[in-house]
């Protein structure tokens, strides 16, 4: 099995293919949300320039087809993970649901739901609903004896007690929409992927729960950002990436590592 390796293809195969069984430590999976709309956009947003809504034909199933793709990933992942690994999975209010019935009919022990509070969420355009400002990290353990890093998590927690100590991380994280310097655009200055991940919620999740030299796996690779904090970190690492423009984006990422560990 190769390490430190991005990998072109469906997660499912290569999963059940090319890594080895209970040999991954820590999972982290941004599954399409099933959410893709009818191209909605709004141009000359003030509060954060163009906006354009999801609107992906691999981000489009039926609910029964949705129920089905995610039980076959999760269950290609638990194939892979350590007894004693994490995953955690990004979701939104859409897919949720079907992301805990899996985990839990696979007898996973469910140990946060974290909450990202988009401290500069997308406009509400439809002005008939509250506007969407969170979306949710599932934090699940396979087995027994995972890895928690409480006092990595307490030294790098932005926020601190009164007196300036620090503080324990809680399962409430706010954090920006990738914005400025780290969002990676292309010639036309729009967003290379929609749903690309802040690098902050990255490190809280690898420093937090996991350790030097162990393998992080991300099956829904995008732009990198998942491999590319493990490997600042001195993580090893294996992204899995259905789009061959993505892969080119998130290998370019890793070339910009100077050093990591095989």
């Amino acid at each position: 099995m190769k390490t430190n390796t991005l990998y072109h293809g469906d997660c499912v195969i290569i999963l059940n293919q090319e890594v080895d069984p209970s040999s991954v430590d820590l999972i982290f999976a941004d599954p399409p949300y099933n959410l893709s709309g009818n191209g909605l956009s709004w141009k000359g947003n003030k509060t954060g320039g163009d906006w354009y809504m999801v609107n992906e034909s691999w981000d489009k199933m039926s609910e029964p087809e949705y129920m089905s793709f995610t039980r076959d990933w999760i269950s290609a992942c638990d194939r892979v993970l350590k007894d004693t690994g994490s995953i955690f999975v990004a979701c939104s209010y859409h897919n949720i649901s079907e992301v805990m019935i899996v985990l839990k009919q696979l007898e996973y022990k469910i140990n946060n739901i974290i909450t990202w509070y988009k401290t500069n969420s997308m406009p509400n355009m439809t002005k008939r609903v509250f506007t969407h400002s969170t979306e949710f990290v599932v934090w699940a353990a396979k087995g027994s004896g995972w890895t928690f890093n409480y006092d990595k998590l307490k030294e790098i927690n932005p926020n601190k007690q009164k007196n300036g100590h620090s503080k324990q991380m809680r399962d409430l994280w706010e954090m920006p929409l990738v914005q400025g310097k780290e969002r990676i655009r292309g010639k036309d200055g729009r967003a290379v992927h929609p749903t690309q991940k802040p690098e902050e919620m990255l490190k809280r999740i690898i420093l937090g729960c996991s350790k030097e030299k162990d393998l992080i796996l991300d099956p829904f690779l995008g732009s990198g950002t998942t491999t590319y904090v493990a490997g600042v970190y001195g993580r090893k690492w294996i992204g899995i990436e259905k789009d061959a423009d993505y892969i080119k984006v998130a290998q370019n990422r890793m070339n910009s590592i100077s050093q990591y560990s095989d």
